[in-house]
């Protein structure tokens, strides 16, 4: 409806939406992680990777500690590698060490250097 009264309503509301969806996409992962922490009765919680360099998961997170009494642990931002980047990285090593692989190789979570 919004898009046929107004046919810039994204353009002119760019800010307000990817707010709304990064507030949607935080609180979902902080609800997921405080349902886990108290499932699992974990009192120490850190996030990592590129998501962990997004300011405002960050405050969240720190709030939710204080909440739960967490210990909580965020990694400086020199040290949130984009995900990319860490791929990137591995594929290095491995190419250096002539390991290579074809497309029907299995991924796998863990590699050895």
């Amino acid at each position: 409806k919004k898009m046929k009264e107004n046919p810039r309503f994204i353009e002119e509301n760019k800010a307000d939406l990817c707010a709304s969806i990064q507030h949607t996409i935080v609180k979902i992962l902080l609800d997921q992680l405080e349902k886990a922490a108290k499932k699992l009765k974990v009192n120490d919680v850190c996030i990592a990777g590129g998501v962990s360099a997004n300011s405002y998961l960050r405050n969240e997170l720190k709030i939710r500690a204080q909440k739960n009494k967490w210990n909580c642990f965020i990694p400086a931002f020199e040290f949130c590698t984009d995900n990319a980047a860490m791929v990137a990285i591995t594929g290095y090593y491995k190419f250096l060490k002539n390991q290579t692989g074809s497309l029907t190789d299995v991924p796998m979570a863990r590699m050895e250097f």
